[in-house]
């Protein structure tokens, strides 16, 4: 017998999982050392200096603007800013770890616990624990040649500063661990500590996930997945790592505590290396760094300058009337939150309309242009321009859209491309001539029309729209057609 889904799988154990997220910080260059923290899209090996590559007789220096993010985040997330915090020596042997040492924080890390509030599956609010957040430097990167030719390693990552934001075991389901990972980026965004790109690696995830049987408080055996970089691949990786222990416990097998890779391609995990214990990594506080003592002039300084987070952002457009979905996008996507802010400025009162330009046609330019909103020639402003127009019945749904479009490819006034649009046409007797000919030149529709088939009107009103070039105001249009088709509602 098998476990055969989720729910089933649900009904008999409890699910546990808790998260690891490296976080790649917005700094100019690297954590201990003046070179360059940029890797993403340049040469191999441009971004380093003799600490990068761990050259000897090289010394580490902090990057204060890290340490400064790192109390910010934990403030952002209600953790415990630790007045004094030790950077350690983690111990393993990769090709990409120049110096055979990551130094990183173990037992007195910067930011203790702290808490993340999410949805959870039963619709309500959840806390999630913080365990820690702590500082630590980010490896190279392998590149493996295909057909087992030999590997190369590119330092341009190696020291660039990250912070790990570690989890307690609260989560219940992947949909909470993609609810969890979704809610941190936008607040690490809105704080501008990082950039949340999960594509280029500066935002990813090590999910730890075990099973126990309903009822019971002792932790099953737990894997560790590395390096998830999507949020679709987490919920994925842990579906089939779920099922996967479900049907080894069902089986009477046992869990063996490993580190596992995700094969999205084949949508399953596969067996990385046996897991390592914080013993096999050989902490010791780094020799070369003396204890980072936080003076409370920098906690103050970084709290007052913490901005509205995602949740307060979230709260504000639900109160403008703007749908729930759309609210929590906008409030999640910090550049696009920032850009309906712009349009809500100038016009407080359309936030629904406004929410649904930027979700509906703003979106499709920017997945057609792959560009960010910054890019845009249309400003926001400018867009809330046109939802007045359209609010006021200055211009239909077609010609805002057309505008929009003329704007975003080559930009201009928008002032003067409405005046140059003139008003919509309301005026029966200008429409008058237009309704008649539509109706003559669909006869058979028309009868359909009167039979009953009443849904035929928008028919008729888009064939009226195209041809008023979509300057008519489309309620004229539409009340001119019932009063000539006869026959229908009003």
């Amino acid at each position: 017998m098998s476990l055969s889904s989720l729910s089933e799988v649900r009904e008999r154990f409890e699910i546990v999982i808790g998260l690891e997220v490296h976080a790649q910080l917005c700094t100019r260059s690297k954590l201990f050392c003046p070179a360059s923290a940029a890797f993403a899209g340049d040469l191999a090996n441009v971004h380093v200096d003799e600490y990068s590559l761990g050259l000897p007789g090289t010394l580490p220096v902090p990057n204060r603007r890290v340490i400064e993010m790192a109390i910010r985040t934990g403030l952002a997330l209600r953790g415990e800013i630790s007045r004094r915090s030790v950077f350690a020596r983690k111990h393993y042997f990769y090709p990409d770890l120049p110096k055979g040492y990551q130094i990183s924080q173990y037992d007195q890390p910067i930011i203790r616990g702290g808490v993340l509030e999410i949805t959870g599956d039963d619709g309500q609010p959840k806390r999630v624990r913080l365990n820690r957040i702590h500082i630590e430097e980010d490896a190279g990167k392998s590149i493996h040649r295909p057909g087992g030719e030999g590997s190369l390693v590119d330092y341009n990552r190696a020291g660039v500063p990250l912070l790990e934001i570690v989890s307690e075991p609260d989560i219940r389901s992947p949909e909470e661990a993609s609810r969890y990972l979704k809610a941190l980026r936008a607040i690490l965004t809105a704080l501008e500590v990082s950039d949340g790109n999960m594509q280029e690696g500066s935002f990813r995830c090590d999910a730890n996930v075990s099973l126990r049987p309903m009822g019971e408080t002792e932790y099953g055996t737990r894997c560790e997945i590395k390096n998830l970089n999507s949020f679709r691949f987490v919920e994925q990786a842990l579906e089939y790592e779920v099922s996967r222990h479900a049907e080894l416990l069902h089986e009477g097998k046992t869990v063996t505590q490993e580190t596992r890779l995700y094969d999205s391609d084949r949508r399953q995990t596969r067996t990385m290396r046996t897991k390592e214990e914080a013993l096999d990594y050989r902490y010791f506080p780094d020799p070369d760094l003396p204890a980072l003592d936080v003076p409370q002039a920098w906690v103050e300084r970084e709290a007052a300058r913490l901005p509205e987070m995602p949740v307060a952002k979230f709260e504000r457009y639900a109160k403008l009337g703007v749908p729930r979905d759309a609210a929590l996008f906008l409030s999640e996507e910090r550049e696009l939150g920032n850009y309906f802010d712009a349009a809500l400025q100038a016009e407080p009162e359309l936030g629904p309309a406004l929410a649904q330009l930027i979700m509906g046609e703003i979106l499709r330019e920017l997945k057609e242009d792959s560009t960010g909103i910054r890019q845009a020639k249309v400003s926001g402003p400018d867009v809330a321009k046109l939802v007045r127009a359209r609010s006021e019945g200055t211009i239909s749904s077609t010609q805002q859209k057309k505008l929009l479009t003329q704007l975003w490819r080559d930009g201009g006034d928008v002032n003067a491309l409405l005046e140059g649009e003139g008003e919509q046409v309301s005026d029966s007797a200008a429409l008058e001539p237009i309704v008649l000919r539509v109706i003559a030149e669909n006869e058979a529709q028309a009868v359909e029309y009167r039979a009953g088939k009443h849904k035929l009107i928008g028919f008729f009103v888009g064939r009226v729209m195209k041809e008023m070039q979509g300057k008519a105001n489309p309620k004229a249009v539409q009340d001119l057609l019932v009063s000539k088709l006869g026959g229908g509602p009003s």
